[in-house]
């Protein structure tokens, strides 16, 4: 890439898309293609097709999707596979029907087994069964990342994807119901803190350990790797080090300055009980996250503070 480049960023609005966006801008970038959901609905092929054939990009990286937590992914499966799936069967066709010779598709490690090896590699990919929780989107995601690998054989085309681990930061969403469980623990302490609350109600015993990443080390390393020429078909993002959801709750309490106690609601489900990603192959490359958990934390506190004060804050 060059500091010309058409780079089209589906999802820009997203976390992870404006992420990339500032990482864009930030090294210089100012072609950057980032059209509305009225000028494009990624969800109808007809409409994906006539604006790539309109705009021509030359470098494509699909952060566009339908996304939530264990509660979101349970109770709307069929609304999770299906824009997902058409996210990406409609993005990689489109890309390749038009000329694009570079795309980069966000996965999840959502795309693993249930009970998968820990650290998790890239090859344990589609060796046992997925979290039942969260298979619908799981199943949408291999099928994209599936869909890159077999045009990159086929045609010929550098299409590729990255694994991020669980994600945090700027633009994130504080739905209550809906969000993930780094969003949903902020919102919960942050209110608890304001609100005088004497106890935090939280889901499941604590015990399930997670990685977790923050959106700009990730939007760090998709930079990186769209400027490797032979990169892997797929490859993890992560930190390489995890915590148990209990110690995680009492980190985000303390750097909010909740002082109330953690109560833990057993009868709800916990999800995968661990998932911490092998980083080994995107180490060997060059890269290695930047922002320590305690900092990110930081960060994140105070982005949310500011997309709140401003009526900016994500709640989807």
């Amino acid at each position: 890439m060059n500091k010309d480049t058409r780079v089209y960023v589906a999802g820009h609005r997203g976390m992870v898309g404006s992420a990339f966006v500032r990482k864009l801008r930030a090294e210089g970038f100012n072609n950057i293609l980032m059209p509305d959901r009225a000028e494009l609905d990624l969800c109808n092929q007809q409409q994906t097709f006539a604006w790539f054939e309109k705009n021509r990009p030359e470098v494509v990286f699909v952060a566009a999707a339908k996304v939530g937590g264990i509660l979101a992914n349970n109770t709307y499966p069929a609304d999770f596979i299906a824009d997902n799936l058409a996210i990406a069967l409609n993005c990689v066709q489109a890309a390749h029907r038009s000329g694009v010779q570079r795309l980069l598709f966000l996965g999840s490690s959502c795309i693993y087994p249930k009970h998968a090896p820990q650290p998790m590699p890239e090859d344990c990919l589609l060796t046992s069964p997925l979290e039942p929780t969260n298979e619908a989107y799981a199943i949408a995601k291999i099928a994209g990342l599936k869909l890159c690998q077999f045009f990159r054989r086929q045609h010929g085309v550098l299409f590729h994807s990255a694994m991020p681990t669980n994600l945090y930061g700027p633009g994130d969403n504080y739905h209550p119901q809906n969000s993930h469980v780094f969003p949903a623990f902020l919102r919960k302490f942050h209110e608890a803190k304001e609100q005088g609350l004497d106890e935090v109600v939280c889901w499941g015993t604590g015990s399930p350990r997670r990685e977790f990443l923050h959106v700009d080390d990730l939007a760090d390393a998709i930079f990186f790797l769209l400027q490797i020429d032979n990169p892997p078909d797929w490859v993890n993002v992560g930190t390489g080090t995890d915590i148990s959801i209990r110690e995680f709750a009492e980190k985000v309490a303390r750097i909010i300055g909740y002082e109330g106690r953690i109560v833990w609601d057993t009868s709800k489900p916990d999800g995968t009980p661990r998932k911490l990603m092998d980083v080994s192959r995107l180490t060997a490359l060059g890269w290695k996250a930047k922002i320590d958990l305690d900092e990110g934390i930081r960060r994140a506190y105070a982005s949310f503070l500011e997309e709140k004060a401003s009526g900016r804050l994500r709640e989807v």
